[in-house]
């Protein structure tokens, strides 16, 4: 069962370090080939972090997130937005701390709303927010709230501008889970199974990652420094191996987008990144 008391608990903070290696990792974690990510030594190439990279360091040296008495393998990620509050370096140390900021039954399961706000530990300004929202299958029924209903979004009327495809590697979420996120349910057949999954399925936050870089490589000309905030709802898993289509609306200050499976399946919905 739920616990109810980790509402508004202010948990932290905890002291995270990355360094340039760990940008090169997490960049191959989402399928980097531009020389920028991927690279620290390419001729007249500047080393960049991708931004979702800080997304990937609130998995680093705290302890989990416990939501109580629950079957975490039928815990899925729903939804995660990312304001950079500056650019985010290839190097460097912060202090983040992390709060549940509301539980609602949904009756089906439990939704659970999470903030974690990051400062650099240098100077004590401010790194990144992340907000995320996680459904516990299951865990609903329990007399709380249901919550606010979002409307259904839907794409721009006319074409997308751009789309954009990537083919995911078999090995995807086993490259993607060295940069910390070791959750069994991305690389264990039998704890995938326990989830209701013929296989282990690819990170939410991976497939994230990855429609992020390729939105920063053809919109944003490679400039990492360029975005402030990515927002998106994970509406469908993703299988290591697929091939995955961003269709994105381009706007004055970023775009809006969606992305899919090349089987038409939306993975990533309601899509928003805004650039400076």
């Amino acid at each position: 069962m739920i616990d109810q008391s980790i509402l508004g608990v202010v948990e932290g903070p905890w002291r995270k370090s990355w360094t340039p290696d760990d940008a090169l990792r997490y960049a191959v974690g989402v399928g980097a080939h531009e020389l920028a990510f991927a690279t620290e030594n390419s001729t007249g190439v500047d080393q960049q972090a991708l931004p979702t990279l800080a997304l990937a360091l609130t998995h680093w040296t705290e302890p989990a997130q416990v939501f109580g008495d629950v079957d975490e393998s039928l815990v899925l990620h729903a939804g995660q937005s990312l304001e950079l509050h500056r650019p985010l370096p290839v190097a460097g140390t912060v202090e983040v701390t992390r709060q549940v900021t509301d539980i609602f039954d949904k009756g089906s399961g439990a939704l659970v709303l999470s903030r974690v706000d990051a400062v650099h530990a240098d100077t004590g300004q401010p790194a990144f927010t992340a907000r995320s929202s996680v459904f516990l299958r299951g865990e609903g029924g329990f007399g709380g709230e249901r919550g606010p209903s979002a409307p259904r979004w839907q794409p721009p009327d006319s074409p997308p501008d751009v789309v954009l495809r990537f083919t995911t590697s078999p090995t995807q979420a086993l490259l993607y889970r060295l940069s910390g996120d070791r959750n069994p349910l991305h690389s264990d057949p039998v704890y995938a199974a326990k989830g209701g999954f013929a296989r282990p399925i690819l990170h939410g936050l991976c497939t994230y990652g990855i429609t992020c870089r390729l939105l920063i490589t053809e919109l944003l000309g490679g400039g990492a420094h360029r975005v402030s905030t990515v927002d998106a709802r994970m509406s469908a898993p993703v299988l290591p191996g697929e091939e995955l289509l961003v269709s994105a609306w381009q706007l004055a200050d970023g775009a809006v987008f969606r992305t899919c499976t090349a089987a038409g399946a939306v993975v990533l919905d309601a899509g928003r990144l805004t650039s400076r």
